[in-house]
């Protein structure tokens, strides 16, 4: 009987043959090759179907949010689409000096259109963004451009307000005339895009988001450290406690996932405040004057202190998980060896506890650095974080651009966090239960 030649992967199928040469075949009188390709591309197939909602659950709703996040970071087609003829213009002007009367011709042109389509509002908006003050100078104009028939355009429109005869309107608006621009991301930086392409510094008044983003890091890394310093000792505990002992201090730690976040929030401003718990507590023992109480709320030590609260079980569970592992006789055999307690511990159990830390030290940084709802009641100005200026953005501005870029940003530095943590350690290595 013929016979062909056959892949690897499927040579001991090809191979199985009966006494008298020939292919095996299956009950249905299908050669036995065959039949094993189905039954395997059909195996693939099911696990596959298996796996499709997943799959479409996490590009609908984590990779086409985190697109459009990015894209919009980047585009800003409304001055583009509502002033196509200034945008012709402004395409082909060098930015040197104010343009001449073609440009105030189509800006003529696009006003009355654009205030007519009623969209001469969201033209204003996108100019504002580059030249704070520009929006009442657009919506104003757009009025009286209706009253000019015919040229010189030039000076009906300077008559008109004489802030149109300035090269630095000019320049922002062909700044918010590019469709795809990375104007939102130098914002988010605290820099500018120039007419001409270069790149400058915002004026020291408007320079907010880089602090911004520096506090949001150093505060995420001093909660970490904080919840690592106290989370220790009590997943060490739970490690090494009696069972009831143990089981009874972890109902305590997973206590707080049971209540409410805003409740848990809330009742660090009645522990915090000036007449609270705290300061009452403090006055009593003498360690603080009844006219002099701590100001420990509405600023950075009270969104530390809350959210190092909140966020600490987060590093308690990770820790826990590998130390549980960790056999006691370890250190019984070290202190046996010569080694005092200390010793023992630093060299011998510390080491072993790497990866719990590793991974509870990344948990709660990546959480502390997005935390949102406890700044925003308990933080007050000094102590607001990079996601409250992303929510300001988008909820009281309403610029969402700026508001993509800012999240983007935060999003390349988790990524990048995550890089580097896998590049010194492994990710392999993060034990999480």
């Amino acid at each position: 009987m013929a016979t062909t030649t056959l892949a690897p992967a499927t040579a001991a199928a090809s191979d199985a043959r009966d006494g008298r040469g020939e292919a095996l075949r299956a009950a249905d009188g299908t050669p036995l090759k065959r039949k094993l390709e189905r039954t395997t591309r059909l195996s693939r197939l099911r696990a596959f179907l298996l796996v499709v909602p997943l799959l479409a659950f996490v590009v609908v709703s984590f990779l086409v949010p985190v697109g459009t996040l990015l894209w919009r970071g980047v585009s800003s087609p409304t001055f583009a689409t509502h002033m196509p003829r200034t945008t012709a213009v402004l395409a082909e002007w060098d930015g040197r000096a104010v343009p001449g009367e073609a440009a105030f011709a189509a800006l003529a042109a696009d006003l009355v259109d654009a205030r007519e389509s009623r969209d001469i509002g969201k033209v204003a908006t996108r100019v504002n963004r580059e030249l704070s003050g520009t929006r009442s100078l657009f919506t104003r104009s757009a009025r009286r451009a209706e009253r000019i028939d015919e040229g010189p355009f030039r000076a009906a429109i300077i008559d008109i307000d004489e802030d149109w005869g300035e090269l630095e309107l000019w320049r922002a608006m062909k700044v918010a005339s590019w469709s795809v621009t990375p104007a939102f991301y130098l914002q988010a930086l605290d820099l500018q895009v120039e007419a001409d392409g270069a790149i400058a510094r915002l004026p020291e008044e408007r320079q907010l988001h880089v602090s911004l983003f520096w506090r949001t890091l150093w505060m995420s890394g001093l909660i970490t450290f904080l919840c690592l310093l106290l989370g220790f000792p009590v997943a060490y505990l739970l490690a090494n406690l009696p069972l009831k002992y143990s089981n009874l201090l972890m109902i305590f730690v997973l206590l707080p996932f049971w209540t409410s976040l805003l409740v848990r929030t809330t009742s660090w401003i009645a522990l915090l405040q000036s007449q609270g718990v705290l300061n009452d507590v403090f006055v009593a023992l003498g360690l603080a004057a009844d006219d002099r109480r701590l100001q420990l709320i509405y600023n950075q030590a009270g969104t530390i202190i809350a959210m190092t609260h909140i966020l600490l079980p987060f590093m308690i569970l990770p820790l826990y998980s590998v130390m549980k592992t960790i056999p006691p006789s370890y250190l019984r055999a070290a202190r046996s060896l010569g080694a005092d307690q200390v010793t023992a511990f630093r060299r011998v159990y510390l080491p072993q506890t790497v990866p719990g830390i590793g991974a509870g030290s990344l948990l709660v940084f990546i959480l502390a650095v997005g935390y949102y709802i406890t700044p925003a009641l308990v933080g007050g100005q000094s102590g607001q974080l990079i996601s409250n200026i992303i929510a300001f953005h988008m909820e009281s501005t309403l610029n969402w651009n700026l508001a993509a870029a800012l999240g983007g940003i935060l999003l390349v530095g988790v990524v990048l966090l995550y890089w580097t943590y896998n590049r010194l350690i492994g990710i392999d290595n993060i034990k999480l239960g």
